[in-house]
């Protein structure tokens, strides 16, 4: 194509790169898709990673913010072959008795396996219920660009969600709900102690309410790929397998938008942005790297507990001081001992990951940037100390230290599955605290990616809010919303 006039080229094809792009096209513009990679997806592919019939996701597997996203949830996905399929418990986090705290669509549900603090919970979520339709837009965007439309909500919502775990935790007088929460703050890959960890483990929990914690049927490659077919029905056009080293090799076009780290825009855009500005995306530091296994099993985890048994996705970290002391040594640069793990089960919803009574498991640890140990001993010791017998199940296994995990995605620096540091206020102001984050000096150059407002996550909003901001400068189109 090259020589060949658009008004807007993206380059990644990521949640967020596809949902930018979606976004350009259904504005009427002529868009133009580039991907490094053979086939769409950034942190939502699915691969044959182990055994045959055995499919795996490299990166992201459950999605409580796609499902319930306010842009992926206004296109018609399903019409490109994109099937949400809702396990029995949402989130199962274990204890060494054998029972387990859950998140489940019930509140009720949850309140009961929390013991003493079912009320308190109660409390917590109650003023939120039913309402995320009005929330979910106000919170998933730059909190510094624009008024909210529900700013009464927003601000009973920032009360806790300003709080980091440690302090929102307070609420509870039991050890079951703080390690619930402390088990949801954990996705930020932050200390406990860090700012708004409480309001990204609340804001899980009341997507969880509202749509559980889903799998895509056929793995994450799906959505992505719905994604595509939409953007090319809407016109769009999907070049894979095209190694992108500098905007100067794409064709001409009034806007580019980047799904890419900070660090990849400074050397793509060149001299077209000013030094200064450069520089600091340069230094833009990538947070905790993780130590990631697939697993090819010949029967289902042998959890102790039957909630985890049931459960899509399965916390294992038995205490909120243990998951609390797992994240304190990453950020003092050390691998934990005994890791805070996240695993999904897939294929206990989904009967096309693996063959017939098989099984496949996936499974993170936190782990400092670039660390370059071997992790697998220590994970797959916490798995038998949860579910016995474990290892007896394992056929294969797909290992992925934080060299691996950036070799798959490069936005992945040093194995950093967040494209930025979210402690501290780095979570909601990414990559610096400008009001309108997506913008860069050069006025049609756009950054897109996780490392813009509102984060980390399977949720198109980065891609789609960097793209109305695109539409209102560039083309002098104004959206109202999804």
């Amino acid at each position: 194509m090259t020589g060949t006039e658009l008004d807007a080229v993206v380059v990644g094809t990521g949640p967020n790169g596809l949902a930018a792009a979606v976004t350009l096209a259904r504005a009427g513009l002529r868009v133009a898709a580039y991907e490094a990679a053979d086939t769409v997806g950034g942190g939502a592919r699915t691969e044959w990673l182990t055994l045959p019939g055995f499919r795996h996701d490299p990166c992201s597997a459950v999605h409580p913010l796609g499902v319930s996203s306010p842009v992926l949830r206004s296109w018609p996905l399903h019409d490109y072959g994109l099937t949400w399929l809702e396990p029995e418990v949402a989130l199962a986090h274990p204890f060494p008795d054998g029972t387990a705290a859950v998140l489940d669509r019930s509140v009720a549900r949850t309140a009961a396996s929390l013991g003493a603090d079912a009320q308190p919970y109660r409390r917590l979520v109650a003023p939120f219920l039913g309402r995320w339709d009005e929330l979910a837009p106000d919170v998933l965007r730059a909190p510094l660009d624009g008024l909210p439309r529900h700013p009464l909500l927003l601000a009973r919502f920032g009360t806790r969600a300003a709080l980091p775990v440690a302090l929102l935790a307070r609420r509870f007088r039991g050890p079951r709900a703080r390690a619930l929460l402390a088990g949801l703050g954990a996705h930020v890959m932050a200390p406990l102690t860090s700012p708004a960890t409480g309001g990204v483990a609340l804001l899980f929990a009341l997507a969880a309410h509202r749509f559980s914690w889903p799998v895509p049927q056929g793995g994450s490659q799906r959505l992505s790929e719905a994604l595509s077919g939409y953007l090319q029905v809407l016109g769009g056009k999907v070049y894979t397998g095209h190694l992108v080293r500098s905007l100067d090799e794409l064709p001409s076009a009034r806007a580019y938008l980047l799904d890419v780290s900070p660090r990849a825009l400074a050397e793509l855009a060149g001299d077209r942005l000013p030094p200064r500005f450069a520089s600091r995306m340069r230094r833009y530091q990538p947070g905790p790297g993780v130590f990631k296994i697939d697993y090819a099993l010949a029967g289902p985890v042998p959890w102790t507990a039957d909630a985890a048994r049931r459960a899509g996705t399965v916390h294992v970290g038995p205490s909120y001081a243990d998951i609390a002391a797992s994240l304190r040594a990453v950020r003092d640069g050390r691998a934990p001992e005994r890791p805070y793990l996240i695993a999904a089960q897939p294929s206990l919803v989904d009967p096309t990951r693996a063959p017939a009574g098989q099984h496949v498991l996936w499974v993170y640890a936190h782990v400092p940037n670039g660390w370059t140990g071997d992790l697998t001993g220590p994970i797959e010791a916490q798995l038998e100390r949860f579910a016995p017998g474990f290892r007896d199940l394992v056929l294969a296994r797909a290992v992925a230290g934080t060299a691996e995990v950036a070799r798959r995605n490069p936005n992945n620096l040093g194995g950093d599955i967040a494209n930025g540091r979210a402690d501290g206020l780095r979570l909601l102001l990414r990559p610096s605290a400008a009001p309108v984050p997506y913008a860069t000096p050069d006025p049609a150059v756009f950054l897109c990616s996780a490392a813009t407002p509102p984060g980390p996550g399977v949720h198109g909003m980065c891609g789609y809010h960097a793209a109305r901001t695109a539409l209102r400068r560039v083309f002098g189109i104004d959206l109202d919303g999804p």
